[in-house]
């Protein structure tokens, strides 16, 4: 029950990338996530940014699985059924003498395979993005680049692991390896587990796993991002995800649509020692905030709805480590995944299940279903077949979250369905609940009802994520 193939550590967007590739092959597969669902760690709180690849420096792992990342995304998105927009990304120059930058920036796209690059001036630019600053002089665009829900990626990735036989084991932490004769013996706080190969996509702990069994050690420093998140009302001030020239701590501050269609500002950069300190700040708000009216100068503040921080796996090496540690033979790293992680996921996942194939000497299954369906957004149904759905199944009709218009149906859906959420933040990132401009203020006590209905468990026992988490105590 407890003895499989592989065992990937980790359910964010990279171990649930690799398990969904894993599944194609006639392997037995687990995944080991210390949370209660997928998507809680780094992927739940990123840009979203579908990255076009002119960034990486040309030959890196992170510029091959960025580029082949960006067009598999597209196409997942119609296979696996996530939202995804090809909106395309511009990378604002300010000053004439940084013009060479620019231009270095476009050829090492150009030598990364990214299509289509062009170097606009700053009046092009102006009239594809009027809302961008006069003091644009040159701006790099990528109409290649996109955005994506970063949940709904992980979610459809995962799920469909799941439904082509992948097991998930949640709220399972890792606490030791062990190399045996046959592979590995995993302690975790729900017991032991063998492996004859083990994934290590543990993220920002990618480095503890890593040291459980190596000698050559690894060090995974915390970068802390915060991001600023305004309502729907003014998330068509730009259309393309707005760049600048990067810094040394990454891309800098963008300005960007979102796919759901908010406006999203972000993200900064503090290297930090807790891997779980992911609390906004004032002094990093009041940051990017000045710093984003450089690239667009009218963006509206006060219609500001939440603020949030992810953690990046920032590695030394600034690339990503994708391959067999040397000095343990079938243990895997999938590690140091930063920006451009999101994006390269696809490629990650594909890359690391086919060497893992070859090692296990597996052969591809002949009913493998790449398909899965995704979650029916009732609000943006035509109306007759909306009519024809709450005629179907009355509970489309009784809308919980008013911002977002989500029903109570949509809410069981993503309860019920593969993997379903176990707790609120589940429910919310699988179908949006509570994200909308009252942030949760009025429909959090019917999906708790919903929740402790569904799950069989007393409304005590409702969480807003992990163990520790819940609301009511009495």
């Amino acid at each position: 029950m407890n003895e499989f193939d592989v065992a990937v550590i980790g359910a964010g967007v990279t171990g649930s990338a690799i398990a969904r590739y894993l599944a194609r092959y006639e392997l037995k597969t687990v995944v080991l996530e210390k949370e209660e669902d997928v998507s809680s760690g780094t992927t739940k709180a990123n840009s979203g940014i579908v990255h076009a690849g002119f960034d990486a420096a040309p030959g890196s792992m992170m510029a091959k699985m960025n580029v082949k990342g960006c067009e598999m995304i597209k196409e997942l998105s119609k296979t696996l059924d996530f939202p995804y927009r090809n909106n395309g990304s511009m990378v604002l120059c300010f000053d004439e003498a940084e013009i060479p930058n620019l231009r270095a920036l476009y050829e090492r796209g150009i030598t990364n395979g990214v299509k289509e690059l062009k170097i606009l001036t700053g009046d092009e630019a102006r009239a594809m993005e009027p809302a961008v600053s006069d003091a644009v002089v040159a701006a790099l665009w990528a109409p290649t680049a996109g955005i994506v829900c970063p949940f709904n990626l992980c979610i459809a990735l995962a799920e469909n692991a799941a439904d082509n036989g992948v097991v998930f084991k949640f709220l399972t932490e890792v606490e030791n390896i062990k190399k045996t004769a046959e592979g590995f013996r995993i302690s975790t706080n729900n017991g032991e587990i063998t492996a004859k190969t083990v994934v290590n996509a543990a993220g920002v702990y990618a480095d503890k796993i890593h040291n459980m069994v190596s000698a050559d050690k690894l060090t995974i420093t915390p970068r802390r991002g915060e991001y600023v998140l305004m309502d729907k009302e003014v998330g068509g001030l730009v259309s393309a995800t707005i760049f600048q020239l990067p810094g040394k701590l990454g891309k800098g501050v963008l300005v960007t649509p979102t796919v759901h269609g908010n406006l999203l500002v972000g993200p900064n950069a503090q290297d930090l020692e807790d891997k779980e300190d992911t609390e906004t700040t004032q002094a990093g708000m009041d940051d990017i905030k000045k710093r984003a009216l450089l690239s667009v100068p009218g963006v509206p503040y006060n219609k500001m709805i939440t603020s949030f921080a992810g953690l990046r796996a920032h590695e030394a090496r600034h690339d990503f480590i994708l391959g067999e540690v040397s000095d343990c033979e079938g243990f895997f790293d999938a590690a140091g995944i930063e920006s451009p992680g999101l994006t390269s996921a696809p490629a990650i996942g594909e890359y690391m299940a086919d060497m893992i194939a070859v090692k296990l000497s597996a052969k591809q299954k002949e009913n493998f279903n790449p398909n899965r369906k995704g979650f029916i957004e009732v609000a943006k149904l035509p109306r007759e077949e909306r009519a024809r759905l709450i005629k179907e199944c009355p509970e489309y009709g009784r809308i919980v979250c008013r911002c977002e218009n989500i029903s109570e149906g949509e809410i069981l859906d993503a309860i019920n369905r593969t993997l379903g959420a176990k707790s609120l933040d589940g429910v919310k990132r699988r179908v949006r609940q509570g994200m909308g401009r009252c942030q949760a203020g009025f429909c959090t006590p019917r999906t708790m009802e919903l929740l402790a209905r569904e799950l069989k468990i007393p409304m005590t026992e409702v969480r807003k994520n992990r163990p520790g988490s819940e609301l009511l105590k009495g």
